[in-house]
């Protein structure tokens, strides 16, 4: 027998393949079933059955029961509610909104043939959406506040021609879709980024969209269990695709969102059985499988499988027919009867037996062509959403059956290539006119004209009084927050570091530190959210755990084992620590939804997430990306930072790449401090710029775990240092650039080394070094390309030098850098070093050791340093050639080869 995983047998058929010794008991049993539901309701008998299923597993009795039920509609004909809409009017509209998608598509093809975009998609989903636009979706002015929309990114011209409708968006932005440059575009899928007016959330890289949905809803309960937003009644909606199901980050939260019983939740799956190539599960069923995946995770399902030109079928039905012949078809098959007409699925399909034939004999052929799946039936829709809305305790998914390219015709319907399917020629435009029964002259469709019905005619007022009936109209999108709180000066959280007076202490110490200060602010306290993956404590956050408590929904059910210590293990429902588990994925998730509460709440919030940082940009850079496509605002912590500070933890661990691409996200502030007082200045401009001015940018900070003095802030030299910390670098002492023969520049965990190198210089060759402090390459390059841009395009006056080129003016001598990252960041400022410019920096796999033998390894110590800068000065005719051997040899560096650490 086949395995019933593959979703190629149903409940029935397993049933039917056991034999039963007994049948008059087996009738008796279910004729009792029978009877209950039929005098006390469907939910007294599953109480029964759920209730026998469990008392029989405690008797050791083994159960089959699957997590997939038949292959039919969850919800039974008789129990749909009636439809409230005018179905008439609303199916107009619907092919009002199918054309102008499609006309979007077909003329930028037909113009330019390089710009893509998506028909077959939308095709699918109009009326998923529809249903919800008409009768569910809150707006922004709703008394409970709106809803929250994840949009199927291949969908976008869809919400694109319904925002045409509406008036939002008119002609010139259709003619412009997918060209942005020249005029006023409209987006590939949904970027905040490039339309910030109107997207909320960037779903367009698969499997995005539902991870963060699903922290969004639980971000939404942790507002309320703080008492900082009333989000009751409001639902957070997802329309995702089925193969998009296959990305981790689509299922990875979905025990996350039952476990925290979040029926603030709606999943929609639009089960087209079709990827980009083919079939989701060509030799399975994509729905049965999705319902076990949900079922198991502990969500509510219900299935649209058919529409309601099937109901009359299934109740003649008697024998159970068409769930057998159901039982046996595979998605491949299902998609070659959607993609042939009612004669070859009489033949195929209705023919396999006498009692499939007999069920469809009084239908004729174009009556079979009309059946249709339960994704493109409104009122089936309707049903499913109105349940899931009424549904308590879990979320639901509704898994909608549909056909790609549904209406698309012969050219596209259910065909392995309807995903491609960019342009259509004019009679192929008349039969998808004709279809949808569009009021278009032939002239209007050659030209692809757009259409939209008169402001006066019963459409047009249709559209707009269900939109004004749920509270406005979405998607749309907020810029800034109507209220911020206020930030408070920076002596009163971050003192300490700002007179450390030499104190032994590492960054990432610090910060917590801060942190917890913050945390007890009267303005900003309440705002900030901590995130952390695990390991809290790795990170000396284990006090926090008592002054503000850990999040839970359930507050804390049990006894801590470490009850008895000042900082045990609390939970609270009103905690303010999201403590995510391992999970990076989930823990930025969380970050996001907190990072925009800004625009999606009205309601500004701070969150630092603080992990290794190793396991941010280069394990989630995908989400990282999508938060600032989505405009976050927040502090991202990469702790235990570096390729060298985490001595013993080895190669996976250690982090030399992620300010390389850090720097490459736009609108993210990198910085790699050394001292506390540098994180000090960091974290307060980032919280006057992110709160105060509401810019749109997120900061991310390395901070290390190794403990060293930590000097104050020079009190004489405040305004330079921060300037100097912010733009990316400053001298430590200014009066020795004047006698310097060579510049040591140094970032983060290696500064240290620096500072020991222009000391061993001074003490052992009598060379005089000024030493520098590069808090970020990153920043220090951004500004030199627009310094270079400015004076490019003739405009001086309106950009000064780049920062580096102007800092190192007044010094001289070769210019020698070391960071505990790949020497590809600090050659990010190469072209604005005026003199010559050599990097150290720990390229290749790490290491597990102590910090001394790691950056000895690396050749980022000190000697490492100091040979670096004597070979410079030699280079220069500064110093004799000769210096440089009896240096490697007076610190026993080995001569033997040229090291390649990606070669090791």
């Amino acid at each position: 027998m086949t395995d019933l995983s593959t979703g190629t047998h149903s409940i029935l058929a397993l049933s039917q393949a056991r034999i039963d010794n007994d049948p008059q008991e087996t009738a008796e049993w279910l004729a009792a079933l029978d009877g209950i539901v039929q005098h006390a309701g469907i939910e007294r008998a599953q109480y029964l059955f759920d209730r026998l299923a469990a008392h029989a597993s405690s008797n050791g009795v083994a159960t089959a029961r699957m997590n997939i039920t038949p292959y039919a509609n969850s919800i039974p004909v008789e129990q749909q509610p009636p439809y409230p809409g005018d179905l008439d009017t609303e199916e107009r509209l619907a092919a009002a909104l199918r054309w102008n998608a499609l006309a979007m598509v077909v003329r930028a093809n037909r113009a330019y043939g390089e710009l893509g975009g998506h028909i077959a998609s939308y095709a699918s989903a109009a009326d998923l959406f529809e249903v919800g636009f008409n009768h569910f979706f809150r707006g922004p002015n709703d008394a409970q506040g709106g809803d929250l929309v994840y949009f199927q990114p291949h969908s976008s011209p869809g919400v694109y021609a319904r925002a045409f409708l509406e008036g939002f968006l008119n002609e010139t932005h259709l003619e412009h879709y997918r060209r942005e440059i020249a005029g006023p575009g409209l987006c590939s899928y949904p970027h905040p980024w490039l339309m910030p007016d109107f997207w909320q959330f960037p779903t367009g890289s698969m499997g995005i969209g539902p991870i963060n949905a699903i922290y969004q809803a639980r971000f939404m309960r942790y507002l309320q269990n703080r008492s900082l937003l009333k989000t009751e009644g409001r639902k957070v909606w997802g329309f995702f695709g089925d193969g998009e199901m296959d990305e981790p980050e689509s299922i990875g939260a979905l025990s996350l969102a039952a476990r925290e019983r979040l029926d603030n939740l709606v999943f929609v799956i639009n089960c087209n059985l079709q990827r980009l190539d083919g079939p989701v599960r060509s030799n399975g069923r994509i729905i049965d499988e999705l319902e076990a995946q949900f079922n198991g995770a502990g969500w509510n399902v219900i299935k649209v499988v058919w529409g309601s030109d099937w109901d009359a079928l299934f109740a003649r039905d008697r024998t159970g027919a068409l769930l057998r012949a159901f039982a046996h078809t595979v998605d491949g098959q299902f998609q070659t009867f959607s993609a042939n007409d009612g004669a070859y699925n009489r033949e195929r399909f209705f023919g396999q037996n006498p009692e499939l034939a007999a069920l469809a004999a009084h239908l004729s052929n174009d009556d079979i062509d009309r059946l249709r799946r339960g994704g493109h039936d409104v009122r089936k829709l309707h049903a499913a959403y109105d349940k899931a809305l009424k549904h308590k305790g879990q979320p639901t998914v509704i898994l909608a059956k549909t056909m790609k390219g549904f209406g698309m015709g012969a050219i596209g319907q259910g065909r392995m290539t309807t995903h491609q399917q960019k342009k259509l020629d004019v009679e192929q435009l008349k039969a998808f006119r004709d279809r949808f029964r569009l009021p278009l002259s032939d002239q209007d469709v050659e030209q692809i004209r757009f259409y939209k019905p008169a402001d006066d005619s019963p459409e047009m007022q249709y559209l707009h009084a269900r939109r004004t009936a749920l509270g406005g109209y979405l998607p749309r999108r907020r810029w800034t927050a109507s209220q911020t709180p206020t930030v408070p000066a920076m002596p009163s959280w971050g003192q300490f570091a700002l007179e450390a007076n030499d104190k032994e202490m590492s960054t990432t110490m610090a910060i917590v530190r801060m942190l917890g200060s913050l945390l007890k602010d009267a303005s900003l306290g309440s705002r900030i959210v901590p995130v952390v993956a695990d390991e809290a404590r790795t990170f000396g956050m284990a006090n926090l755990f008592r002054q503000v408590g850990i999040y839970s929904p359930l507050g804390q059910l049990y006894e801590p084992e470490d009850l008895g210590s000042m900082l045990y293990y609390r939970e609270d429902t009103g905690g303010q620590i999201l403590e995510e588990g391992i999970s990076e994925a989930g823990a930025v998730s969380s970050w996001i939804a907190a990072a925009t509460s800004y625009t999606v709440h009205d309601l500004p919030m701070l969150p630092f997430y603080i992990y290794y940082s190793m396991f941010g940009f280069q394990r989630i850079g995908d989400l990282i990306w999508a938060a600032a496509d989505q405009r976050a605002r927040g502090f991202l912590i990469g702790a235990t930072a570096g390729k060298t500070t985490l001595g013993g933890e080895g190669l996976q661990h250690q982090d030399g790449t992620s300010h390389l691409a850090a720097s490459t996200v736009p609108n993210c502030r990198a910085y790699d401090p050394a001292f506390a007082y540098e994180v000090a200045i960091i974290v307060d401009e980032g919280m006057h710029e992110m709160i105060e001015r509401q810019h749109d940018v997120f900061y991310y900070l390395t901070v290390m775990n190794e403990n060293y003095a930590q000097p104050s802030l020079p009190a004489a030299d405040v305004d330079r240092v921060r300037e100097g910390v912010l733009k990316g670098m400053y001298a430590l002492e200014p009066a020795a650039i004047d006698i310097a023969q060579v510049q040591l520049v140094g970032s983060g965990a290696i500064l240290g080394e620096v500072q020991a190198a222009a000391r061993m210089l001074k003490d052992d060759w009598n060379i005089e070094s000024a030493v520098w402090s590069v808090t970020s390459f990153t920043e220090l390059h951004r500004d030199g390309v627009a310094s270079e841009r400015a004076e490019r395009l003739l405009e001086p006056n309106d950009h000064a030098a780049p920062y580096v080129t102007s800092a190192l003016a007044a010094s001289r001598g070769p210019v020698i850098a070391a960071t505990d990252y790949v020497r590809a960041v600090p050659e990010l400022i190469r072209a604005y070093v005026p003199r010559r410019y050599v990097t150290l920096g720990t390229d290749g796999f790490g290491r597990s050791d102590t910090r001394e033998a790691l950056r000895a390894f690396f050749e980022v110590d000190r000697v490492s340093i100091v040979i670096a800068a004597l070979k410079s000065l030699a280079d220069d005719g500064i110093q004799e050639p000769d210096t440089v051997r009896q240096a490697i040899n007076k610190y026993g560096r080995s001569q033997s080869g040229q090291y390649a650490p990606w070669l090791v």
